[in-house]
């Protein structure tokens, strides 16, 4: 068999190197925007249902553009895609931080997503390429100490800045890093590649945009429209039937945009599995909380990222560990006791109270974080090891646009079942209001009704949080369970009947 992918002798870390920071820097704008999103639902006068669209909004294109990326790394050097992603990402920084309606902001937003989307796969396939399977555990954990160094300092970063300046400021803040970044990847990543005469099929393209999109959409809406609306339950059928023609478009071409061959590989499909279920619970609580602690609680913003702050620095920490546990250990029992902890954690976040304590908030978090670092990475690299080699890029675009589909999908889901959940007990509670004001000797005041109309609004939005948490522990619990089917994986390979046509893609990357 032809072994057309050698892995180089000494990994390309200058490349590696200006692709980390690119990717830190998608990364921490990502989490600087969480705790931002209570301050910029008061100022632009939306609510959470709309607000929520600049985190979905954003894995939305992730997701509709993710699957492009396997066809644009085997097309293109890393050095004309990581230049080009950059410079999407720095106008749609520029654009959102000039905004002052809604619709511009997002539309900011989206265009940051477009350069992030290509940003991550191509670090993850120069990783892949770059590093002989034994020691991937170990470069995978450095690397996601990297990058979880990001949510580390965003949320206490975003916090800080919004309590002394406007949002906006967490744009005007990375631009001038953003612009440092492409002039270092112009001075430093020389990689050469050869041409490769392959198309984007434009109707796959259609197909899972529409797909992708219709399901999110239809999701998205559902916290304002309600589940019986036309057009929630519609959009949701289109969405589905464009993603099944999608699929089925794609195991007929010589050349899928999407790869869909690489779910015949067990561990892969399984991680695959897992991740997606892990992103659904995780980015709901990375929306959720925030609402909590800044609506609910009334804690200030600087307050709020000081919160996350020792759950994001013990992912950082972890994530290197968990790395070196993987390459002795394999992913499974890091998985069932990541799942485990993850599980209970997001449980007991569904217990919160209108006067639970600050201290109480800051270790369950942390415990949950600690959970969730013996997950993502482990379970992702082990699926990843089962593939041929060279199926990488299509593995590490079925991962990304998985798992942003599911995080899209997960915070929309979360925060219809918060606000359809918070508008039912409001219903509630103001008719048991209405009928204990019945038994009065005397009409309440137009004081005393107004702080009764408060005390209903947040006790109503406490219990559609917690409820959101309940689920969310749900669809963590389903992950643990199928983590006890992973198994250590090993290279497959590649037969005769799946060789390409022509040479393979990996581009070849140029040490410094």
């Amino acid at each position: 068999m032809d072994h057309t992918q050698t892995q180089p002798k000494r990994p390309p870390y200058g490349i590696i190197a200006v692709l980390m920071v690119g990717a830190f820097i998608a990364f921490l704008n990502n989490t600087l925007l969480n705790i931002a999103l209570p301050s910029i639902m008061k100022e632009l006068e939306i609510e959470a249902s709309t607000v929520q669209w600049l985190t979905t909004g954003f894995m939305l294109v992730n997701g509709i553009l993710i699957p492009t990326t396997a066809h644009l790394i085997q097309k293109y050097s890393v050095r004309r895609l990581f230049l080009s992603a950059m410079a999407l990402f720095t106008i749609g920084t520029i654009i959102a931080g000039t905004a002052h309606i809604f619709p511009v902001l997002l539309a900011g937003r989206m265009m940051q997503a477009s350069g992030s989307a290509i940003l991550m796969p191509v670090l993850m396939n120069v990783m892949l390429v770059s590093f002989p399977v034994e020691k991937r555990g170990a470069a995978m954990g450095v690397f996601g100490l990297i990058l979880m160094f990001a949510p580390a300092i965003g949320p206490t970063l975003s916090g800080w800045i919004i309590e002394h300046y406007d949002w906006r400021m967490l744009f005007h803040f990375v631009t001038p890093i953003a612009i440092i970044v492409i002039l270092l990847g112009v001075f430093l990543i020389k990689d050469k590649k050869e041409k490769v005469n392959i198309h984007l099929d434009f109707i796959s393209l259609v197909e899972s945009s529409i797909g992708f999109g219709g399901i999110l959409y239809g999701f998205s809406s559902a916290g304002s429209k309600g589940w019986d609306n036309p057009l929630v339950y519609g959009t949701i059928i289109i969405g589905v039937v464009f993603l099944i023609a999608f699929i089925l478009r794609q195991t007929k071409q010589e050349r899928p945009m999407l790869n869909f061959k690489v779910y015949k590989y067990p561990m892969f499909a399984l991680s695959s599995a897992i991740t997606m279920i892990v992103n659904m619970a995780m980015f709901s609580g990375m929306i959720l909380l925030p609402i909590y602690v800044q609506n609910i609680r009334g804690i200030s913003p600087m307050d709020a990222g000081l919160l996350l702050l020792p759950g994001a620095i013990l992912m950082s920490l972890m994530s290197p560990i968990t790395g070196k546990l993987f390459d002795k250990f394999g992913g499974r029992v890091l998985a069932i006791i990541g799942l485990a902890i993850t599980t209970v954690t997001t449980f007991l976040f569904s217990q919160l109270e209108l006067h639970t304590t600050y201290t109480h908030l800051i270790i369950l978090y942390s415990v949950r974080s600690l959970g969730m670092s013996m997950v993502m990475m482990p379970v992702s690299t082990n699926g990843l090891n089962q593939l041929p080699a060279r199926f990488y890029p299509h593995g590490t675009a079925m991962n990304n646009t998985m798992n942003q589909v599911a995080g899209a999908i997960g915070t929309a889901l979360m925060v219809t079942i918060m606000s359809n959940h918070t508008a039912t007990r409001a219903k509630e509670l103001a008719a048991d209001a209405k009928a204990s004001m019945g038994n009065l000797t005397a009409p309440p005041t137009a004081d005393a009704l107004a702080e009764m109309k408060q005390q209903i609004m947040m006790q109503s939005m406490l219990d559609g949080i917690n409820y959101s948490f309940v689920v969310a522990a749900g669809i963590a619990a389903v992950a643990l369970v199928l983590a006890f089917f992973i198994k250590r994986a090993k290279q497959a390979e590649d037969p005769e009947n799946l060789q390409p046509a022509s040479k393979p893609v990996t581009p070849k990357l140029a040490e410094n």
